[in-house]
């Protein structure tokens, strides 16, 4: 791969710079980071297409650069952020800093560096007699659980000729991640019967049924510990399932009549969590809510998905991913967090791969940081992948 030359470099860390300088924590609308966006394409006559959530507040980007009719390669980034805490940070969180060859900005590393580094190739590639083209594809509400990009990918593989590949641009230090875990979370709200605690055999304690149900939550997760599915590619080369959060209770003489809590499962790409939480759900109505209600008639439990992701499962024996396997950094592997790959593998039927900028290490913390010899490596792979593209 050739070095990039050093204005793209500038080019990308000032688009960094603007990127990072939109607050699109995902409370926040994304709109003003879209709009920047959109004129910027604009002025190298490049179309974009905006599609809105149904608050009109948050809308997800899509621009294609090069011909059609030909399968094409997706970049894909996320536009939201996690909340920064501003007092924790040695510099403004929402205003891009560097010290001693580092960018330090919320979102720098997750993921607005790969986005910055895609834009910043715009100038090149509306130069160039691309064969393929490449899909810019910027997501809403990535963090809070993958809400936008469903209707993007929908649009993709609507098209007469969807993309070939998805690059997911999420922090990998410039390896291929080729493989992903999916997540289900849930909600699960427990009923009893509220009464003086001296008279605790007298009512349902909504706290002791919720923790039964928590304990077989916990019998699945030793299951798939110990009998699998397994895939040995990831760290913890199993699905996982555990309590995340409870509460309950109003005071310490009172028997409790509500709990709340919930669980999450993060699985394998091919192990169907739908039916793991389905057959959990049955065996809990079957028991713990069937021996309540026989004691009291309005109580039991209650179910609620708070939300889910695919997996993404390895593409790297796939005929999309040979176009680009000459030029790809090192494949690192699997890993358990969750990116969009699993939609656009999924949903979309577009084979992806994980590849960007900057450690996920960073990703969520104060300080975040991008080194800047990862961007000029991100440029460098896109550089590559431009020349494919012209080659192909």
């Amino acid at each position: 791969m050739s070095k990039p030359n050093m204005s793209r470099l500038h080019n990308a860390i000032d688009l960094l710079g603007k990127l990072v300088a939109f607050d699109t924590t995902s409370k926040n609308s994304n709109l003003g980071l879209i709009h920047f966006v959109r004129d910027y394409l604009a002025d190298y006559g490049i179309e974009s297409i905006l599609i809105h959530d149904e608050t009109g507040q948050k809308a997800n980007l899509l621009a294609t650069i090069g011909p059609k009719g030909v399968p094409g390669i997706a970049l894909s980034g996320h536009t939201d952020v996690v909340p920064a805490l501003e007092t924790t940070w040695e510099s403004p969180a929402f205003e891009l800093t560097e010290r001693d060859g580092k960018l330090y900005g919320r979102g720098a590393a997750d993921m607005k560096g790969f986005s910055a580094c895609a834009l910043a190739m715009i100038p090149e590639l509306v130069k160039r007699d691309l064969e393929i083209p490449f899909h810019l594809c910027l997501s809403y509400d990535e963090e809070v659980g993958c809400i936008g990009v469903g209707s993007m990918v929908d649009h993709l593989a609507a098209m007469d000729t969807p993309p070939r590949l998805a690059v997911i641009g999420e922090p990998t230090n410039m390896k291929v991640i080729n493989g992903q875990k999916g997540k289900y979370s849930m909600r699960v709200g427990v009923t009893g019967t509220a009464g003086h605690s001296s008279f605790a055999p007298n009512h349902v304690n909504a706290i002791e049924y919720a923790s039964r149900a928590i304990n077989l939550i916990a019998e699945q997760a030793r299951e798939f510990e110990e009998n699998g599915p397994f895939d040995e590619d990831f760290t913890v080369p199993h699905s996982t399932m555990l309590t995340t959060t409870i509460s309950g209770g109003t005071a310490t003489n009172v028997t409790p009549e509500y709990c709340e809590f919930t669980f999450e499962i993060r699985h394998l790409p091919d192990h169907d969590a739908e039916a793991v939480i389905a057959g959990l759900q049955a065996t809990i109505m079957d028991t713990l809510d069937a021996e309540m209600k026989a004691k009291a008639d309005d109580t039991g439990f209650s179910f609620e998905k708070i939300f889910s992701y695919p997996g993404m499962g390895d593409c790297t024996d796939a005929e999309a991913f040979s176009y680009v396997s000459n030029i790809i950094p090192e494949i690192s592997g699997k890993v358990s967090y969750g990116s969009e790959g699993g939609v656009f593998e999924k949903q979309g039927n577009i084979p992806s791969i994980i590849c960007g900028p900057g450690s996920i290490r960073q990703a969520h913390k104060p300080n975040e940081f991008i080194e800047i010899s990862q961007i000029e490596e991100c440029l460098e792979f896109l550089d590559a992948l431009t020349n494919q593209a012209i080659a192909a």
